[in-house]
């Protein structure tokens, strides 16, 4: 038998164990392996075993289920992640065979169209129902069509933050220039190491916005993490507190929420939450999470006097009577095996216990924030010490002038140049008012790294500000 032949023997006896299976199973890697996929519907998943509590050995062994190059350490999850190795391996044998049978995916994905085994596994674990959950493409999408599909009139008002991603201020800009909607800006409060902030504050923002413009806010739209500097703010309170008693939709952006943080949307009461599916999901590009309430019934109680309060912008089937979230999930052919990627990614998380993820990412981050402290005690640290306003993100500035971005650009670069860690800038205003932006680095901590590689970040970080102070 020639190379060729046993090559082609090997492949076609893996696409009939797939098409047997009804789908790919993951791939054995040791005692961790995860068998998560939908696509091998026989097979129940298991979680790997763990102890009790887990411990540094645990996350070394969950560390090597990623393909990540082991010459740097990558701390940049906020801006996209790394799919595990036995899902990126199931996305290509995926792949290849929608490229050999693009008819029928060898019925790979189940019936037309191919999402409903999809979203029924992954709903669960984010504390909603299946007809809830919409496999969109990242959070820019969720986020214009929900904005472009609310029903919006001259005079409305949008409440949003200082402190939001172009994903929300692009779609809000388009209806303030093409229904006179105002959309008003809230000045956030910002922590810099030396002031306090508390979820008070952030609630009583919003409601105090809420008395001053009355029942002209339509909609209430917020990071759930603000990228800027890695805050949380508190959306269940900001839900319950104050958009549910007031009849006003909330659209929460949580682009750094979905696969960092333990989610339960009806615990959260939000309308919509729109996430992305490459950063701490560690899903493939171009895939996200979009939560729709209750089919979007709650819209109609609130804006009752209009005849179409929320409209599909993004689908084919707008017109077919659906439900919301079957609605919007068809978008004419997809890209099955990324959404697939995405559910393997999300029930790996699950099996592990996306509370333990949780606890995991907030204990790298707390313990980034201590270091920094001992390591730079004059530096400004803008991620909130308090559990409940912290997240996975970091941002610091170890620098005097915290408006000179080009020399934390340079030590960015120098980090990852000469020492090989990996982490990026961003730029924000401290205050709504101001006029000169401040610039900090932005650390990412997830389920992959280790207690060393905080601790070897941050020694890299004073070395190199010794050399360039």
């Amino acid at each position: 038998m020639t190379a060729t032949q046993d090559s082609s023997n090997t492949l076609l006896a893996r696409r009939n164990f797939l098409k047997s299976s009804t789908g790919a199973a993951l791939a054995s890697v040791g005692a961790l392996a995860f068998s998560g996929s939908v696509q091998a519907k026989s097979h129940k998943p298991h979680k790997p075993h763990k102890p009790s509590k887990p411990n540094e050995k645990y996350w070394k062994q969950i560390a090597k289920e990623f393909v990540l190059d082991k010459r740097t350490t990558y701390m940049n999850v906020g801006s996209t992640g790394s799919m595990p190795r036995d899902v990126l391996e199931t996305f290509t044998d995926n792949n290849l065979i929608v490229a050999k049978h693009p008819y029928d995916m060898l019925d790979m994905f189940g019936p037309w169209p191919h999402m409903e085994a999809m979203v029924e596994t992954v709903a669960g674990g984010f504390g909603a129902e299946t007809h809830e959950i919409v496999l969109s493409r990242n959070t820019t999408d969720g986020m214009c069509s929900v904005i472009h599909g609310l029903q919006f009139e001259a005079g409305d008002v949008v409440l949003t933050t200082h402190h939001e991603h172009i994903a929300a201020l692009s779609p809000l800009h388009v209806i303030a220039q093409r229904y006179d909607v105002e959309v008003v800006e809230l000045d956030i409060p910002v922590y810099n190491g030396r002031n306090e902030i508390t979820e008070d504050q952030f609630v009583q923002l919003f409601a105090d916005a809420v008395a001053e413009y009355g029942d002209r806010v339509k909609l209430i739209t917020f990071s759930h993490i603000t990228y800027k500097t890695g805050t949380t703010l508190p959306a269940k309170r900001i839900c319950n507190e104050v958009a549910v008693p007031n009849q006003i939709p909330t659209l929460v952006d949580g682009a750094h929420g979905i696969g960092m943080l333990d989610l339960d949307f009806h615990d959260m009461d939000c309308d919509f939450y729109v996430g992305a599916g490459h950063k701490w999901q560690c899903g493939p590009g171009a895939t996200g999470i979009l939560y729709v309430r209750d089919n979007c019934s709650r819209i109609s109680e609130y804006w009752p006097e209009r005849a179409n309060p929320f409209s599909y912008i993004n689908s084919s089937l707008a017109h077919y009577g659906m439900n919301a979230a079957d609605t919007m999930q068809y978008v004419g052919n997809d890209h099955y095996p990324a959404k697939q990627a995405l559910v393997d990614s999300c029930v790996m998380w699950d099996e592990i216990g996306r509370d333990v993820i949780e606890e995991r990412v907030l204990h790298l981050s707390t313990l980034c924030k201590s270091e920094l402290e001992q390591s730079f005690p004059d530096a400004y640290i803008y991620s909130p010490k308090q559990l409940e306003l912290s997240s996975g993100l970091t941002t610091v500035n170890p620098f005097n002038d915290q408006a000179d971005g080009d020399t934390l650009k340079l030590f960015r670069d120098r980090l990852r140049e000469e020492y090989g860690y990996i982490v990026r800038t961003t730029d924000f205003y401290f205050a709504k008012a101001d006029n000169v932006k401040t610039y900090a680095l932005r650390i990412s901590t997830h389920l992959f790294h280790s207690e060393d590689d905080v601790r070897g970040l941050v020694r890299a970080m004073r070395e190199l500000f010794d050399e360039m102070s």
